[in-house]
């Protein structure tokens, strides 16, 4: 191995082992009080040798999205390449997004970072496109797994309510959690809310989008 090659390795690995960080930083404390200064601590680096690595906060955060984004995708990938019948898709579609917030809780919250006005700020124009570009592509391949489910004209709304049904539930679980209350919806409300979008969303389909 050559000298530029192990220096390449040696930055990729700095560069994971900042990502790493981050993630266990915005579980615990969340966005505002995951500062670069408390990153590089969590990496035994000084604030400055950070800064060789990643520009500053916000894309470090960019990063994690973009992982997230190529991870849906390969999941949403997978999902369309296995030819299931409609109903069957629906529940598959539902616990891919279960399977994403157990395995990369983090994921999740940075997607919700997005909605914050400060999020893309200091972002240059080709990356908010390339955002755009890949989270449509994601919504793409939702809206295949979506087609024969309900009809065309509603595909785009029962994509959105699928996933924004999913994140504000366990939203308020983290909230409850973080007010030290009873946390839920559990894993069977979760199941119990499922069962009500899916029957309202194939009966729409079975009555031809009538409703």
């Amino acid at each position: 191995m050559g000298i530029q090659e192990r220096r390449e390795r040696e930055r990729e690995a700095r560069r994971a082992s900042v990502l790493n960080a981050t993630r266990t930083l915005v579980l615990e404390r969340g966005f505002n009080a995951t500062t670069t200064k408390v990153i590089a601590e969590q990496c035994e680096l000084s604030e400055g040798a950070l800064f060789l690595y990643f520009q500053n906060k916000e894309e470090i955060f960019l990063s994690l999205l973009f992982e997230g984004i190529d991870f849906t995708a390969d999941i949403l990938n997978k999902l369309l390449d296995a030819g299931l019948p409609p109903a069957e898709r629906l529940q598959r579609l539902w616990e891919s997004y279960t399977l994403i917030n157990r395995e990369h809780p983090e994921y999740v919250h940075v997607f919700g970072y997005l909605s914050r006005p400060q999020a893309t700020a200091n972002v240059g124009a080709e990356v908010r496109a390339e955002i755009a570009k890949k989270s449509g592509d994601n919504f793409r391949r939702v809206a295949r797994l979506l087609d024969g489910i309900v009809p065309p004209d509603r595909i785009r709304i029962a994509a959105d309510l699928l996933w924004a049904a999913f994140v504000g539930l366990n939203s308020l679980n983290d909230t409850r959690r973080n007010l030290g209350a009873t946390a839920h919806p559990t894993k069977a409300d979760l199941k119990a809310a499922f069962d009500l979008l899916s029957r309202g969303l194939l009966a729409d389909v079975a009555d031809g989008g009538r409703r």
